[in-house]
């Protein structure tokens, strides 16, 4: 008998990005709080989000009118990687926040090392590039792992793909 597996990925739909970037982009344009303060946000890259406005506070502002954009269509704002506004040329201030996928080095040790410490006995997992591929000859002990993981917090958006 063949062991079953599954992967540990971290993914985020783009496109469920884009469109709660469009939203966002929207609301800002439309609301009256964000008239005359320069407000914008666009896409900046592949995975990276510019933020723009002429205070930091217009600035935090729009980031939560995109993060609330974010939890309505089911993005996980563990993706979502920010720091502090910036001040900019003109008397603005530009927030740059970068979407993460993949499932980095440090922290798939730490899945790897939290699965072997805590998961049932004869479960195998492996890093794989940006995921980790977790197997076990009974199905049983892989959703034991599945809930093991969705119980901790890596502080990253955890999906689990191709269980066979």
């Amino acid at each position: 008998m063949a062991d079953s597996s599954f992967d540990v990925v971290s993914k985020v739909d783009r496109q469920e990005v884009d469109n709660a970037l469009n939203q966002a982009a929207k609301e800002i344009g439309q609301r009256f709080d964000f008239k005359g303060t320069g407000a914008s946000i666009r896409w900046s890259g592949e995975n990276g989000v510019e933020i723009a406005a002429n205070s930091d506070d217009r600035v935090r502002a729009v980031l939560d009118v995109f993060k609330e954009r974010l939890v309505k269509r089911q993005v996980s704002l563990k993706a979502l990687d920010h720091g502090d506004p910036q001040p900019a040329a003109g008397g603005t201030a530009r927030l740059t926040v970068t979407i993460r996928q993949g499932i980095d080095d440090d922290k798939a040790k730490a899945i790897v090392k939290r699965i072997k410490a805590d998961g049932p006995k004869g479960v195998q997992s492996q890093v794989q590039g940006d995921m980790v591929r977790v197997s076990s000859k009974k199905r049983d002990d892989l959703q034991a792992v599945i809930a093991l993981l969705k119980d901790a917090d890596f502080g990253i958006p955890l999906q689990f793909q191709n269980y066979r």
